[in-house]
């Protein structure tokens, strides 16, 4: 979803409005900009990075051999990133801003940057890969950007697929939705049209050794929501080392406020299910 999620500014830090939910679901909910420019088009805020370094480690992790792998290399690059939300701009009443910022990040700007970065092996490419990632048909607008998790198998589907019920298999729950539409008949997007969706997921009770064991480096995971009108509440990536299975993720907990890696198991304690997207290519 798009809530806190995705929203940048740049040097300009352009205020948003987003949804107050517990973690990142103001990351994909809504995250409408107040005041953006009707002339700006793009803003790109590199942090500490510049384009040549950020080519380099495109132009090496494009060298290896999976797309886990890939995966896993750039996203380690933006560990200890700041967890930051609102950084994306546009509603129904403002123009959308094509945005990059790497100063910080919340769950779904950081998915969507380390998921375009390998698939690019130079800046330019980044930029393109982000506006396919991020809106559907690559073009900017607040209309055409992928709000939900759960659009990504659905509007990327040449770059991940939803394995949840491969990996669950029939300990799988589904669960129908009206994405968008809040209890009360109102909505988290004014503008967006609802959709109806069935998301797949995992139960945490059913996270047992056999399907950490399948589960993926380079996987993206959601944490499933009951709360009605969303999908996930959060997202990051499994990462597999030393024989546990990690979530890498931009954390807005306090005592993180960055992106870090946490045991999976661990944090999905008291969490309904998960949502597991693979790369395909």
């Amino acid at each position: 979803m798009s809530m806190g999620r995705n929203f940048i500014v740049s040097q300009l830090r352009i205020p948003s409005i987003a949804l107050a939910m517990v973690f990142c679901l103001a990351s994909f909910v809504a995250q409408a900009g107040t005041g953006a420019g009707e002339n700006m088009t793009e803003v790109i805020e590199l942090g500490k990075w510049n384009e040549g370094g950020l080519a380099g480690i495109m132009a090496e992790s494009s060298k290896l051999g999976g797309a886990g792998d890939r995966i896993n290399f750039i996203s380690e690059k933006f560990l200890g990133t700041p967890y930051a939300d609102s950084t994306l701009t546009g509603d129904i009443n403002r123009p959308e801003v094509f945005t990059i910022d790497l100063e910080g990040m919340d769950c779904f700007t950081f998915i969507d940057y380390v998921e375009s970065m390998s698939l690019s092996g130079s800046f330019p490419e980044f930029k393109d890969e982000l506006r396919k990632i991020r809106y559907r048909d690559g073009v900017v607008d607040f209309q055409n950007r992928n709000h939900f998790f759960s659009d990504w198998p659905v509007y990327n589907s040449e770059y991940v697929k939803d394995v949840t019920s491969a990996l669950g298999g029939d300990k799988t729950m589904e669960a129908s939705k009206n994405l968008n539409r809040k209890s009360g008949g109102t909505y988290y997007l004014p503008g967006i049209p609802v959709v109806s969706r069935t998301i797949y997921y995992i139960p945490s009770s059913a996270l047992d050794v056999s399907v950490l064991s399948n589960l993926m480096t380079g996987d993206f995971v959601g944490i499933y929501t009951d709360k009605e009108g969303l999908d996930v509440s959060h997202t990051g990536i499994v990462i597999k080392k030393n024989g546990k299975v990690f979530l890498r993720h931009a954390s807005s907990k306090e005592k993180n406020q960055k992106v870090v890696d946490e045991d999976l198991s661990e944090y999905m304690k008291n969490k309904p299910g998960l949502v597991v997207y693979r790369p395909v290519r």
